[in-house]
């Protein structure tokens, strides 16, 4: 735009200049000034007078000589400040055009921060669009979460089940309506505190060792809790669970508790059921079983004298008919045995062929009341000696016999008896077949079932008891065997009864060795029972157990096969020594060894005193001691054993508290019957703890000393046998101090008994625990 404002002369002049500088440009411009004033002049003159006047010619060029220098002066000083301001202009046009481009770029930046800052406004209503709607949602959220919170909560406080968490400090962080119920508290209450704030300290221990097992083996573990709540005795089933995080991390535990009180009490009232009609059972076999073997006995007698053929028939059925009550007795002993789970098969070294001939004896009687045909068959080699039962197995032929005598009319009874080889040994095969009613097809399902009772001929009266084919399938099962049946109904029944025989060599008179001795124990405590039947058949042997001196003496009359009887010397219904007066008051038990089990060996030798005993042995019993007494009475010697004998160090007991326990008397368990079953055996006593100590404390608030003295009296026992020392000592205590000492000093005896009975568990646990 500056070009184009400055006129050519100009430009050329300012040109001139800045190449050949001011002087020779002032010196060119006054020559070419004088010049030009010359040639005007000449000019001028020339046309306006019409001849040229020397003078006046000098005269103009002199004048321009004279001026010419001032004007070439302004004229220059014009050019240099008509440069300087057009390289001003210049400079403020460069600077100009540098400010548009600027302004140019600021405003596509501002243009493109415009745009961006619209794009940021819209994303932010966008984001602000969005923000409000997810707050919505999580405001709906939090409202379904507390909706969903408040009905878990509701149900959960509903529940009739109790529920608690702790974290892994073992402080209370929540809780159920139960919960709070159970404890007499509220959650403010609960909630923040450790166990130790709220269990009362009897029961912390067992809560702290189970705490400890579910945090260790990251496992639930499932408990029978027995905890007071107003004033009376609840059960719970109490199920703990470790709270694991992502990481398998333990943070805390879940506890559920079911209240089983119902079903606690049922099953105790249920278990006292099944000792009451056990008591009964036996008291009913006993009392009846003594005139019955008086009617046998004088039956036989009769029948050795001189009869004539009806009197004989009628001592005939009487013995037969005495008979029968007797095996009628004994399913109904093995009824509840069955129904108990405790029926065992002792098998003795005895003849087939002479077992078999006193069965034909009994088969021909009362087939002969009947006036029915007998038959016996043998086939194989019978004259063999075998490893049976021959109680048990007489007690199924006799059933099966009289059986087919009942529903046989007119014909015959026919005995099979054979022996078969087969490729897993030989078998003994009895089959008994009659030619009765026989048994409708649709019948012979039911057969074999408890209570079901035949119809007679018309097809309405039912006969029989309905036990003694459930029975007889029982007891042939016990002896591994298999008992069928075929039947057409109108023509007559088959029974067929297969046993594995074991054969063996003749037994020699009054030999032990070889075979196991059919014991009865006589114990009121389940634990030593326990213990003492681990023992005892870890040994070999059988073990008949009576709770009582009633029940002691019921099984002495009405068990034909017993060796040895094991008679504890104090017992809640008579003393132990009232037992063996009356078991050695009866000749036909002079025989029958006796060994006393006791607290005090010296104590009992005095009761005894005048009875006929065998020995005593000192409670918990000792193995060697044990071993020793039947080595003496029976030529048993305890093989050897081989394995290594477990034992926990010097340095493993400094971690222990050992002065709690018995350790010799554990080691000595442990290494005869295996950790397992001792453990199992400390577990019952951990079980059968907390009821002890809730009939001490009955006892005592009922005023009932000798309840009291009781129940101390079977804690002691039950402390020796797993080992628990100081526990026993305690108790021992509390039993002699039972009917003599005030309330307050048996109320503070049984408030250390609990403390005692978790200080020994525990130490008991820690030592079992280095024995594995």
């Amino acid at each position: 735009m500056t070009d184009y404002s400055l006129s050519p002369w100009a430009r050329v002049l300012s040109s001139s200049i800045t190449r050949f500088g001011e002087f020779k440009t002032a010196a060119i411009c006054y020559t070419l000034f004088l010049t030009v004033s010359l040639i005007l002049s000449s000019m001028f003159y020339y046309v306006a007078i019409g001849e040229l006047h020397l003078v006046d010619i000098l005269a103009v060029v002199f004048f321009t000589a004279v001026v010419s220098p001032l004007i070439i002066s302004v004229l220059l000083n014009s050019i240099r400040q008509l440069d300087a301001s057009y390289a001003y202009l210049d400079s403020a046009t460069k600077q100009e055009k540098l400010l548009n481009q600027t302004l140019k770029d600021n405003i596509s930046r501002l243009n493109i921060e415009i745009d961006e800052r619209k794009m940021a406004f819209h994303a932010k209503h966008r984001a602000i669009e969005e923000l409000r709607r997810e707050i919505a949602e999580r405001k709906k959220t939090q409202q379904e979460l507390a909706q969903q919170s408040m009905l878990q909560r509701s149900i959960v406080d509903s529940s009739p089940d109790l529920f608690y968490y702790r974290d892994n400090n073992g402080v209370f962080a929540g809780c159920n309506k139960m919960f709070e119920e159970v404890m007499g508290k509220s959650s403010s209450e609960l909630i923040g505190k450790t166990v130790e704030q709220i269990f009362p300290s009897h029961f912390l221990a067992e809560v702290l060792a189970t705490d400890k097992e579910v945090e260790q083996s990251h496992k639930a573990l499932t408990i029978d809790v027995g905890y007071e709540v107003n004033g009376e005795t609840r059960w719970f089933e109490l199920r703990k669970l470790p709270f694991i995080n992502d990481d398998g991390d333990y943070i805390g535990l879940l506890g559920f508790g079911r209240d089983i009180t119902s079903r606690k009490e049922a099953a105790q009232a249920l278990e006292t059921a099944y000792k009451d009609k056990g008591k009964f059972i036996a008291t009913l076999s006993h009392e009846l079983r003594t005139p019955l073997n008086g009617i046998v006995g004088l039956t036989r007698m009769l029948l050795d004298t001189e009869l004539n053929k009806q009197q004989r028939s009628w001592g005939n059925t009487i013995f037969s008919s005495a008979e029968t009550l007797g095996n009628i007795f004994n399913d109904i002993i093995d009824l509840d045995k069955i129904d108990r789970d405790q029926l065992d098969i002792a098998t003795n070294s005895i003849n087939v062929s002479d077992f078999i001939n006193d069965v034909v004896n009994f088969a021909g009687l009362i087939a002969e009341q009947k006036e029915l045909e007998f038959d016996i068959k043998r086939n194989g080699i019978l004259d063999v000696y075998a490893q049976l039962d021959p109680t048990r197995l007489r007690q199924v032929v006799w059933n099966l016999i009289n059986n087919a005598v009942k529903f046989t009319q007119q014909g015959k009874v026919t005995l099979e008896c054979s022996r078969e080889n087969r490729v897993e040994g030989p078998w003994l095969v009895i089959k008994v077949l009659d030619t009765g009613q026989g048994i409708p097809p649709e019948q012979l399902a039911h057969i074999f079932d408890m209570y079901y009772k035949a119809p007679d001929l018309k097809g309405t009266n039912a006969i029989g008891s309905g036990i003694g084919l459930a029975v007889t399938k029982a007891l042939v099962s016990a002896m591994k065997g298999i008992i069928t049946v075929n039947s057409t109904e109108g023509e007559g029944s088959c029974f067929t009864v297969q046993i594995p025989l074991s054969l063996c060599v003749a037994p020699t008179e009054q030999s032990y060795v070889g075979r196991g001795l059919y014991i009865l124990l006589v114990e009121d405590v389940p634990l030593n029972a326990e213990i003492a039947t681990n023992l005892l058949e870890q040994r070999g042997h059988e073990v008949l157990w009576a709770e009582t001196g009633e029940d002691a003496l019921s099984f002495v009359e009405t068990e034909d096969d017993l060796d040895l009887v094991l008679l504890d010397m104090q017992l809640p219904d008579i003393n132990g020594d009232v037992v063996a007066k009356q078991i050695r008051s009866d000749s036909h038990f002079d025989k029958l060894p006796i060994v006393a089990l006791t607290a005090n060996v010296r104590s009992a030798e005095k009761e005894l005193e005048g009875i006929s005993i065998q020995g005593a042995l000192a409670k918990p019993i000792n193995t060697v001691k044990l071993d020793k007494m039947l080595a003496d009475l029976f030529g048993i010697k305890q093989s050897e054993c081989t394995e290594p004998q477990l034992k926990v160090s010097e340095e493993a007991l400094e971690g222990i508290d050992a002065h709690l326990l018995d350790i010799e008397t554990i080691e000595d368990f442990v290494n005869s019957m295996g950790l397992v079953v001792f453990r199992r055996s400390s577990q019952l006593f951990e079980k059968l703890s907390p009821q002890y100590q809730q009939e001490l404390l009955t006892s005592l608030n009922t005023g009932d000393r000798e309840e009291y003295e009781s129940v101390a009296h079977k804690l002691k026992g039950a402390a020796g046998s797993v080992g628990l020392n100081d526990v026993q000592l305690h108790a021992k205590i509390m039993e002699h101090g039972a009917i003599d000492e005030s309330d307050e000093m048996l109320k503070q005896w049984l408030d250390v008994l609990a403390d005692k009975i978790n200080e020994g568990q525990k130490a008991l646990h820690l030592f079992l625990q280095q024995l594995e």
